[in-house]
């Protein structure tokens, strides 16, 4: 395994009962840290952040089960069994102590994991806020918070494990990835790598991009139960919470989304601001960013993770 950021990243895998788990290990040296990517993603989406972080940390990243080149797992899709797959990559890679670091649905599990863990020194999460409570939504009546989100639910559903033909992945699912890279101000390439590591193939031989349709909607079942401001108050460890400072409008017949997005982005940066004044191990940052802050501003969440990585050694 690389023991410097000047060695090459090294692919491998871990097994744990049901499912096994694709693992990068970045190498470096220093505080150890475990990257986790979002819903739908790949670790993929860390390859810019982590070669920066192994500078002067211990960096590993995963694909999380039913994601990337990891297994499905014979069982449903839970946050228990997330955290399970999680303490087994950091046994079998001698890092147990390590500092879970995760954006959206990984910045939820990371937070999980500190609260499951009392040897975790500290968590980060990166804009893993879930759906939240309908009076988070400042200015939206119940009825319309719900309608909303129920929305928004039948628009997920219908995208999960969505089967495409072979000849699409270049003509449609590649054009949309390079028209995401140019809204971000991106090379296409940096998105390239993510999309390969997501393909699944059907039995019938169309692609489809991980996790698939059942476990997918298993996740998504339980990111909508999850409310994190519970595990906050619990946890007496730091935690690093990381809020996008920007939002990206859809427009158009989306519109809808946008102002419940707004709406829900005011009650929450409230409701976070409040909880932090009151925990003193919160600490809470916004950054010049969209969701996708990993891909367009890897540097500043580098920064960001050394930032509190380092003030951690003051707090000791």
């Amino acid at each position: 395994m690389p023991s410097s950021a000047s060695a090459s990243p090294v692919d491998l895998t871990v097994e744990r009962d049901d499912v096994t788990l694709a693992v990068r290990d970045h190498g470096g040296a220093g505080t150890p840290l475990l990257l986790l990517h979002g819903a739908s993603r790949t670790l993929a989406d860390w390859s810019v952040t982590a070669a920066d972080l192994a500078t002067d940390h211990r960096v590993v990243s995963m694909d999380l089960r039913a994601h990337g080149r990891s297994g499905r797992g014979d069982t449903p899709w839970t946050f228990p069994a997330v955290l399970d797959d999680i303490e087994a990559v950091l046994a079998a890679l001698g890092i147990p102590e390590a500092i879970p670091v995760g954006h959206s649905l990984g910045g939820m599990a990371a937070a999980l994991y500190a609260d499951a863990h009392p040897h975790t020194p500290a968590a980060v999460n990166l804009d893993g806020v879930g759906n939240g409570r309908p009076e988070q939504y400042v200015g939206l009546d119940r009825d319309t918070v719900l309608d909303g989100l129920a929305r928004a639910r039948r628009f997920s559903e219908a995208a999960a494990g969505m089967a495409f033909p072979p000849e699409a992945l270049e003509t449609t699912v590649f054009a949309q990835q390079a028209a995401m890279a140019k809204a971000l101000g991106i090379e296409p390439e940096v998105l390239d790598e993510g999309v390969r590591r997501a393909l699944g193939e059907t039995p019938e031989g169309q692609l489809f991009l991980r996790p698939e349709r059942e476990r997918a909607l298993e996740m998504l079942d339980r990111m909508d139960e999850l409310d994190l401001f519970p595990v906050y108050r619990r946890l007496t460890r730091p935690v690093l919470i990381v809020r996008a400072g920007r939002l990206v409008a859809q427009g158009g017949p989306l519109a809808w989304f946008d102002e419940l997005m707004t709406a829900y982005v005011k009650g929450l940066d409230r409701d976070l601001s409040e909880l932090a004044a009151a925990h003193p191990h919160l600490a809470l940052r916004t950054i010049d960013a969209s969701h996708a802050m990993l891909l367009e501003r890897p540097g500043a969440v580098a920064g960001l993770i050394r930032s509190f990585t380092t003030g951690l050694g003051a707090r000791s």
